[in-house]
């Protein structure tokens, strides 16, 4: 048998190890659904027993410069990066595409795993075309949507190009929901996968409620908690969650609203919102118990690709309202685990706030069926379909070599 032959028999095994270089702008201990994400994914891998080199911006909290580090399974190299406008706490990852071309000539990774669409990405892209190694993209976040809500509207069709030429550089781009690979064909991305996103069903559990937290609150136990958990920003549509809440508030005065999280718009709707509670950012038990204490959350945004929070709030127990858009789409069926609107239909958004929020007994019910809706999301099983779509492509990546 030929060698390369050899080699992709290998590689179909599913008991052979891979080593997979995955390259991020975002990462854990930073705060927000891509970071946590892809941080469920190395931890993933690793337990599966495959190898991941990890390629991403030292953070805010680390000093030095280009560096590398090794732990049980992962192999890290912290590049270069500057602070993203608006995102203080998080870095943009600077090109690294020479870096990249002499430790992938060294170590030469089975496939490239691309999270971001930064310049450290499109330089690993290249640097990936470059030594003829198998390329996937991931596709997180609606750049070409955000743009105006920064007043920056005119820049959606430049900002739409540049995704679409970075995307079709690769050999698969992978999306969480069908709708978003649906759209992305549409826009000339057609070389699109789907792979979900799992949820911690063991941390965010509706077990979790605490009588104490709520008390901190000022809710007795048949208060309304409504929550709200993401980064408070322009893009999220908090209008609309303001306006929702006014609407509860109304029938039930002793309704609180919590927003668990932070962003640039904190400080004109802490203004606008004296009563309500800011928790600030919160993560492990402490977050699951917030979701866990709440009654009913509220997420309005149409700028998501996926939205973790959806999945935790599901899982625990909590009836959400949404727009019929990404994870709520795929995960909520109307009046059964929460309230769909139809997008941009803001007066459905707001009667099913106030339809669930008036409905104790049917949130109840619906608690008890996002619980079940979300079971089966384990992040190793995500993981495992991560994998068998790395072997395929893998195997069936061309020899020539993209520019």
């Amino acid at each position: 048998m030929e060698p390369a032959a050899l080699v992709c028999q290998e590689l179909a095994s599913h008991h052979s190890a891979l080593r997979v270089a995955v390259v991020t702008e975002t990462y854990p201990p930073e705060i927000n659904g891509v970071a946590m994400s892809t941080g469920r994914i190395v931890d993933g891998l690793v337990a599966a027993g495959h190898r991941v080199d990890l390629i991403r911006p030292r953070q805010a909290r680390e000093g030095g410069l280009v560096r590398g580090s090794e732990e049980e399974g992962v192999e890290e190299m912290l590049a270069r990066g500057i602070p993203l406008p608006r995102y203080a706490n998080l870095q943009l990852g600077l090109p690294a595409r020479k870096l990249l071309l002499r430790r992938w000539s060294r170590q030469r990774p089975d496939v490239v795993q691309v999270v971001t669409e930064g310049p450290l990405g499109w330089s690993a892209l290249s640097a990936a075309r470059k030594l003829g190694l198998p390329v996937i993209s991931e596709f997180h976040t609606n750049f070409h949507r955000y743009s105006g809500h920064y007043g920056v509207g005119w820049l959606k069709r430049p900002i739409a190009a540049y995704l679409r030429k970075f995307h079709n550089r690769a050999d698969l781009t992978l999306v969480p929901t069908n709708a978003l690979a649906a759209e992305l064909r549409r826009h000339g991305i057609p070389r699109v996968d789907v792979v979900s996103r799992g949820v911690d069903t063991t941390l965010f559990d509706p077990a979790r409620r605490s009588d104490s937290l709520r008390c901190q609150w000022g809710l007795g136990p048949d208060d309304l908690a409504v929550v709200h958990v993401g980064r408070i920003a322009p893009e999220k549509n908090l209008a609309l969650l303001e306006q929702a809440f006014a609407a509860i508030q109304d029938r039930q005065p002793r309704a609180r609203l919590v927003m668990v999280g932070s962003g640039p718009a904190l400080e004109g709707l802490r203004t606008r919102q004296p009563a309500a509670l800011f928790a600030g950012p919160r993560s492990g038990t402490d977050l699951a118990e917030h979701y866990a204490s709440a009654d009913l959350f509220l997420f309005p945004s149409l700028t998501e690709t996926y939205g973790n929070v959806v999945a935790e709030a599901l899982a625990s127990g909590l009836p959400v309202v949404a727009y019929r858009d990404a994870a709520a789409l795929e995960l909520i069926t109307h009046q059964v685990q929460g309230w769909l609107a139809e997008p941009g239909d803001e007066a459905a958004f707001v009667a099913g706030a106030v339809t669930l929020a008036d409905a104790p007994a049917l949130r109840a019910c619906q608690s008890l069926a996002a619980r079940e809706r979300v079971a089966e999301l384990a992040w190793h099983s995500v993981v495992e379909h991560l994998v068998s779509v790395q072997r395929q492509v893998i195997l069936s990546s061309p020899l020539s070599v993209r520019r």
